[in-house]
């Protein structure tokens, strides 16, 4: 542990730069299935129409009644927000695994040093990137307004940020932040410890080297782990941040996180919290694969070390 850090050791800069364009290669590919989740998740809500359409009909019914361009809706805002969110939270991890709870000699990582670290990192990434991510769930939601006859609420991603913020403050671009850092803890817990966690196992038990096959076995891991984990606090933390704002940027459909998880499970069902899961899980697992080959390769190329 001594000395400087070499070309190959723990450089924050570095993860921060290479995990957010890996986020957004992997956000660009995926997309359209996050759109898709956003709309399930948000159907019925209030007594709207559509709460019964799938995913197919869903991801159908935005091409036929919006246009194919508006499944990349919000791609915009999506990638700000990976660029802030996957910046820190890979970045936070990383520092958290090697400086803090230090991981063996070995490179085993043992899984409550791993799920404490993966906890830490969503939450501080989530919370920092929160007005992001609130931005990108209103403009996910702006063709079906759009659709409906109504007026848009704004005319692209930066009059998002300024319409809010004029309207409630900071306060309203944190709107939703509590139930987005649970949901940021849960789905951290389930990817990059879960990711973590499967290279050792994979590696340990299966013989695999450290290279792409290790990386997408590992990934696909995480894919399903975090999407099963993240599902109901992503459903709460849509539908908090896509309600109306009054006059004093506070949210006029629920009185805060618990009062969502009431009015859902008391009009819908305790399904309702699993809207979504399977575009949730459709995107996640690829988005993982491309994000952590990606990352991976790219972290190889500027001369760091594996993950």
């Amino acid at each position: 542990m001594g000395g400087g850090p070499d070309k190959a050791s723990l450089s924050f800069a570095s993860t921060y730069v290479l995990s957010a364009l890996a986020s957004c290669v992997a956000e660009t590919a995926t997309y359209p299935f996050d759109i898709t989740k956003t709309r399930l998740q948000v159907a019925g809500e209030g007594g709207a129409r559509g709460a019964r359409r799938g995913l197919v009909s869903t991801m159908a019914g935005i091409v036929r009644e919006e246009g194919p361009r508006q499944l990349y809706r919000g791609l915009a805002p999506a990638c700000l927000r990976h660029c802030v969110y996957s910046g820190i939270r890979v970045s936070a991890y990383e520092v958290l695994r090697e400086r803090v709870f230090r991981k063996s000699a070995d490179g085993s990582f043992a899984l409550w040093k791993g799920a404490l670290a993966g906890m830490g990192a969503g939450a501080i990434g989530q919370f920092v990137a929160t007005p992001t991510d609130l931005v990108k769930v209103q403009m996910q939601i702006e063709g079906q307004r759009i659709a409906r006859g109504e007026a848009p609420r704004y005319r692209g991603t930066l009059d998002a940020f300024a319409t809010l913020a004029r309207r409630g403050g900071v306060r309203a671009l944190y709107m939703g932040w509590g139930p987005a850092v649970q949901r940021a803890m849960l789905v951290q817990l389930g990817d990059l410890t879960a990711y973590d966690q499967a290279k050792q196992f994979w590696s340990r038990e299966a013989g695999l080297a450290d290279g792409p096959l290790l990386h997408a076995a590992s990934s696909a891991v995480a894919g399903l782990v975090a999407a099963t984990m993240g599902a109901p606090a992503d459903v709460i933390k849509t539908r908090v941040m896509n309600q109306p704002l009054d006059a004093r940027g506070r949210g006029t459909l629920y009185a805060g996180t618990l009062d969502c998880v009431k009015q859902t499970v008391r009009n819908e069902g305790l399904g309702a919290l699993y809207k979504g899961w399977l575009p949730t899980w459709m995107r996640m697992a690829p988005w993982s694969l491309a994000f952590f080959l990606s990352f991976e390769q790219l972290r190889k190329v500027s001369g760091l070390s594996s993950f």
